[in-house]
């Protein structure tokens, strides 16, 4: 340990830690734009770029960065100088004399860390007026780059390629026309980007934003040729009353059902619904695969692997185009809501396909990517027409002056609004597989399982491993969250060194609660704790624990299923993966459902 000295008070810390850091621990702030720490992950990202964090240390000459200087036994720090202050805000100037002046309709307005300091600094005007960089705006399905608004923090190339390594940024070009983009400057569609929108969630600037398809839905209610049904994700729940101001962690179910109603959905349903169905199917499968394993079958993948979250799907079709027959081939809980939307209940309510439109409220940005897949098309028609985020929900609600705070519980319509407790931690990292072994049990056992919850999948370790005893047959099962760590788990199937049956792949560290389209977190674990505890106490409350005694579920595989891995049920509710080189956008693809023709 050694002892500093910051703005006259003392702090003790370990050697090693920065000025920042340790200012920090004393309550003295000081800004940054270009530090980020993933709290609870123990990356942390310190390129000293920016400049804004410099401090005044007693006996050294030049200002010092303070995210990258190290602390030294005695050291005499001052955070609030004039010099230091003069030097932050001629810092502040120079990026903003090469920074667009379109606060006013910028996505990140009110949000922006830059325009924040501007405002704590004082700074209204350029006095360092001159040519300005351009670059031209590259929109993909789920994210927009406005390179114009890019300030070199760095903090999206930290987070694709150290947590996600994903790979798809960098810093490109020298000096005044420095910015990270892909490589070549290609578009994000065409690298290896998986638009699983982390890089969106640490942006400081607007240069990162999500595809913003809230027109797209009021365009669709404003239509009276249109029925318009909507979705919510699990973990959208347990994020939303952040936004109005709750507490994190704070479930607001009900409020947002009747948010919902108000905004003029004819339809509210919950993707709960499909997360158990997503059970029935996955759960079968790996049943399947299990037995088939245990009979001594050559040719039987495993481990199985979950396919419920796009990003991850995008991310092994780019790098494990050779273990493609290793996912569960299940769809998204997203696009089987869509899929029976489309079909079942469109056929109960007289409703041609093509006037029903499907919208779903989702944590995570690749869903906009997702329900945009050829292979979800009939005719061109998506199953799901749109996706929001948990951000532009509560945008919306907002533009629409509902006081969402005051509103009182409601509830979703039937049939595709009941749902279990297993398919609402669906959102938490675990959720998925906890689910489904609470299902695959009861039907590989025949036995009623008495204690549903399966707390060795818990947690919020990058890398977790449980093994669970399915009545003398020992079930192994992997979890990853964030791609970095997926990439560990495969790397290892792939050497043929992996000795799971199953394994849970989230891209997002948390899970869907720490989604690219959720209120920001700044990567802070208490609030992801927090949502997490929130999912899995709605879990608690509900009568219902297990997806196959969904009695709507039940129904539903009676009257138009069949039956789990039916011929219908596989033809609707299961599809395939394609490899994809750096350079191939999904538009290339095709692949149409006959069924739902």
């Amino acid at each position: 340990m050694i002892e500093l000295t910051i703005d006259k008070k003392k702090v003790r810390v370990e050697a090693g830690t920065t000025i920042l850091k340790a200012a920090r621990k004393a309550g003295v702030e000081i800004p940054s734009l270009c530090r980020f720490e993933l709290c609870g992950m123990g990356i942390e990202n310190r390129p000293g770029g920016c400049r804004v964090c410099v401090v005044e240390v007693e006996g050294r000459r030049n200002l010092a960065p303070s995210c990258i200087t190290e602390a030294q036994e005695g050291m005499v720090v001052h955070t609030r100088s004039i010099r230091v202050l003069n030097a932050r805000k001629t810092v502040l100037e120079l990026i903003i004399s090469d920074h667009p002046s379109d606060c006013l309709v910028c996505a990140k307005s009110g949000r922006c860390e830059l325009q924040n300091l501007a405002i704590q600094f004082g700074v209204r005007n350029k006095p360092c007026e001159g040519e300005q960089s351009h670059y031209r705006k590259d929109t993909s399905p789920s994210l927009i780059r406005d390179v114009d608004k890019c300030i070199m923090c760095r903090r999206c190339e930290m987070m694709c390629n150290d947590v996600q390594t994903v790979g798809a940024l960098s810093a490109v070009n020298r000096g005044f026309m420095s910015v990270v983009a892909p490589a070549f400057e290609m578009n994000l569609e065409d690298s290896p980007c998986t638009f699983c929108g982390q890089c969106v969630s640490v942006c400081p600037t607007g240069a990162l934003t999500e595809a913003d398809h809230t027109g797209d839905v009021i365009r669709a209610l404003s239509d009276p040729s249109k029925t318009v049904a909507v979705q919510t994700a699990p973990a959208v729940r347990a994020a939303l009353g952040e936004e109005f101001g709750l507490p994190p962690g704070t479930s607001v179910t009900g409020k947002m059902a009747s948010a919902l109603r108000e905004l003029g959905f004819d339809y509210v349903f919950d993707t709960d619904f499909s997360a158990d169905l997503t059970i029935m199917e996955e759960g079968t499968e790996l049943l399947q695969r299990i037995r088939k394993h245990l009979d001594g079958d050559p040719d039987v993948r495993l481990p199985i692997l979950t396919s419920c979250c796009p990003g991850w799907v995008n991310f092994f079709e780019h790098n494990y185009p050779d273990m493609l027959d290793v996912p569960s081939t299940a769809k998204s809980p997203q696009q089987m809501f869509g899929a029976i939307a489309k079909t079942c209940f469109a056929e109960k309510k007289g409703l041609n396909r093509n006037d029903l439109v499907v919208v779903s409220v989702m944590p995570c940005l690749a869903k906009k990517y997702e329900c945009r897949r050829e292979e979800f098309k009939v005719d061109g028609n998506p199953d799901v027409d749109c996706s929001i985020s948990t951000r532009e929900l509560a945008a919306f609600i907002k533009q629409a002056n509902i006081d969402f705070t005051n509103l009182p519980d409601g509830v979703f319509d039937d049939p595709m609004g009941e749902s279990s407790g297993a398919s609402v931690i669906f959102g938490n990292t675990g959720g998925v597989i906890e689910a489904a072994c609470r299902t695959a049990y009861e039907l590989y056992t025949g036995k009623t399982l008495e204690r549903v919850e399966f707390h060795a999948l818990r947690g919020m370790e990058g890398i977790r491993s449980a093994t669970i005893d399915f009545d003398g047959l020992p079930l192994h099962i992997g979890i990853a969250h964030g791609l970095g760590n997926a990439r560990r788990l495969l790397d290892e199937v792939r050497a043929g060194k992996s000795q799971y049956h199953a394994i849970e792949i989230m891209a997002c560290p948390g899970g869907c609660i720490g989604g690219g389209g959720q209120p920001y977190h700044h990567g802070n674990s208490e609030i992801l704790n927090r949502r997490a505890a929130a999912l899995y106490a709605e879990d608690e409350r509900k009568a219902i624990r297990k997806s196959h005694e969904n009695p709507s579920i039940i129904k539903l595989y009676r009257e138009f299923l069949d039956k789990p891995g039916s011929h219908r049920a596989h033809t609707l509710l299961h599809t395939k993966y394609f490899p994809k080189s750096s350079s191939m956008s999904m538009s290339r693809r095709n692949g149409v459902n006959s069924e739902q023709k």
